[in-house]
């Protein structure tokens, strides 16, 4: 009974936490479906990366929140709908509800024929942005999650090297503990400019970080 007790506190803190979390608020306020729009948002704004007439690959989209920033960032007017200078990708295991002008694959990134079906898309036009907020579901085992988050960033990375052009960059959420080093080295060696970012609208007791990637080398 304890633990169940535990765990009815824990859920209820958390939830506590997110009812009043003040980028909660701004998310539903401003019609964004998940907080998680001011981590790219604030990444955005201190980076200048996305801009009107880009090309965006969104990796690991669903719930659609980054799918909306960059849509309005391409916007001329900066409109949820409407008028879009510049294309936008999205690719995601778990379905996502439409984001008006947003080119939507279902499937997995790690399978060959999605992939396949996301250069398609793409159709051979150079990269500007790609982002991906993708993880993998967690065991609670440090190394194998580490092994499994490292899979997801090197294929991101894969993916870029291949499709983005020469200044284009790529934002891959990460998490500080075992092989984090090690894909910073891997970023290092991708990109001319590298720079690890955690947003404001990250929670403090989250682990979570971004490293963002400038220029291939």
């Amino acid at each position: 009974m304890k633990v169940q007790t535990k765990s009815k506190k824990v859920n209820k803190a958390w939830l506590n936490d997110h009812v009043n979390d003040p980028y909660v608020k701004l998310a539903q306020k401003e019609g964004f479906r998940a907080r998680a729009a001011y981590k790219l948002k604030e990444i955005d704004e201190q980076l200048h990366l996305i801009r009107p007439g880009h090309v965006v690959v969104d990796l690991g989209s669903t719930p659609g929140a980054w799918s909306q920033y960059v849509r309005r960032r391409l916007s001329p007017t900066g409109a949820a709908v409407g008028q879009l200078n510049g294309t936008i990708i999205a690719l995601d295991l778990l379905p996502m509800e439409p984001v008006e002008g947003v080119h939507f694959i279902h499937g997995d990134f790690r399978e060959e024929d999605v992939l396949k079906q996301l250069q398609e898309a793409v159709g051979g036009r150079p990269v500007d942005v790609v982002v991906s907020d993708m993880a993998p579901n967690l065991s609670g085992v440090d190394s194998v999650d580490a092994v499994r988050i490292a899979h997801l960033i090197e294929l991101a990375v894969d993916f870029s090297v291949h499709h983005l052009r020469p200044e284009g960059a790529l934002v891959v959420k990460l998490f500080h503990g075992s092989g984090y080093s090690q894909l910073v080295q891997l970023f290092k060696d991708t990109f001319k400019v590298v720079k690890p970012i955690k947003p404001k609208a990250s929670r403090d007791k989250s682990s979570e970080t971004f490293l963002v990637g400038i220029g291939l080398k």
